[in-house]
């Protein structure tokens, strides 16, 4: 019987609470700061057992997941270096941002404790432990990075017990890990979050721009939603980086503006053309470390049980539904109606199915 404790119950900590305990081999602990939460995931049987008490919980452990915070997990592992331990712990984090978690890992000098990075690359707008999922991580991208004081053995100890999180892995070093994720996650939260304030300040001269706002705007805005408190904590943590990428945007930001100013027409067609290569060949088979969803329009009449009879179709073929949207601006696609599936299979299963019941449908890909 493995004993693991996961310390910080939200949506992440929840969430592999809810893979692990689904093993029997497992024994799943809880400690988390908020008397609500250990409460919640005690009843709902999301953990086997709940710790007010961290260092107990350590104790009564053989791993640790730290689903905190990066400025708390940093803490906690302070605390794991004072603590007199009889056995050996491995132990782990969940943080967006490795470097400074590592760096902290690195200075350990108690030597029952093996630490191993982790990151795994999901989420969701909603937080807390009630929005844990079990299939959150499914074909997410998991990172794992070594420290000195962990072993390859301890790594694939760590891939063999996250296994039901049906998530791929992959080694990275701190750095790379930062710099990467800042490109492709932290750096768009940042400009999503200025294309809504924007938003917000044009309004007061045209009050119907959250009605035109309702296509394509939410969707290249969908992440401006998330937990601000978390991302406070990760855009701070990893300032350095973020900094950087905030500079080349301003100088880009600046190049556009004088294509604009000197009518340089070929220049700026060549600017989006070169980004929409690029994006069409992202690789779309896997989750990254945004949200992403495979998305098919169809074109329905807006007439009673219309709606109806596309879902139905759809349940009947065993073909799962993630989101649901009935579009009101629909500027450059076609369909009224937006399908969102996890998988780009039932994305596909579902456009051909659709299309031979005569429906028009519209693949984003």
């Amino acid at each position: 019987m493995t004993h693991i404790l996961i310390a910080g119950l939200g949506l992440i900590g929840g969430s592999l609470a809810l893979n692990l305990t689904s093993d029997t081999s497992h024994t799943v602990l809880g400690y988390d700061h908020d008397q609500a939460t250990l409460a919640y995931a005690k009843d709902k049987r999301i953990v086997h057992d709940v710790y007010e008490s961290f260092e107990a919980a350590v104790r009564a452990v053989d791993i640790v997941i730290l689903a905190c915070p990066v400025s708390v997990t940093c803490d906690l592992i302070d605390q794991m270096n004072d603590m007199v331990l009889t056995t050996d712990i491995l132990v782990t984090d969940v943080s967006s941002v490795k470097q400074s978690v590592l760096q902290r890992a690195e200075q350990l000098t108690n030597p029952r404790i093996h630490f191993v990075g982790g990151h795994p690359m999901a989420g969701s707008h909603k937080r807390g432990i009630e929005a844990a999922k079990e299939h959150l991580f499914e074909n997410a991208i998991y990172v794992l990075t070594k420290t000195k004081s962990a072993t390859d053995q301890d790594v694939k100890r760590l891939e063999q017990l996250l296994a039901t999180t049906k998530a791929k892995f992959i080694q990275l070093n701190g750095e790379e890990h930062d710099e990467m994720t800042s490109v492709i996650s932290h750096f768009p939260h940042l400009i999503a979050s200025s294309l809504v304030h924007q938003a917000e300040k044009w309004q007061e001269k045209h009050p119907t721009i959250p009605t035109l706002a309702a296509g394509g705007f939410r969707d290249i805005t969908r992440i401006a939603s998330s937990n601000p408190t978390m991302w406070q904590d990760i855009l701070f943590q990893n300032k350095a980086v973020i900094k950087r990428l905030l500079e080349d945007w301003i100088l880009e930001m600046k190049d556009l503006h004088q294509m604009l100013e000197a009518d340089e027409a070929v220049a700026m067609h060549d600017y989006l053309d070169q980004a929409k290569r690029y994006r069409d060949g992202l690789d779309r088979k896997g989750r990254g470390a945004l949200m992403s969803f495979y998305d098919l329009y169809v074109d329905i009449f807006d007439q009673p049980g219309a709606l109806k009879q596309v879902v139905t179709l759809l349940a009947e073929a065993t073909i799962s539904i993630k989101n649901i949207e009935i579009l009101e601006i629909r500027e450059g696609i076609t369909g009224v109606l937006r399908l969102s599936f996890v998988s780009k299979d039932d994305q596909l299963n579902a456009h051909r199915l659709l299309t031979t019941q005569g429906y028009e449908t519209m693949l984003e890909e």
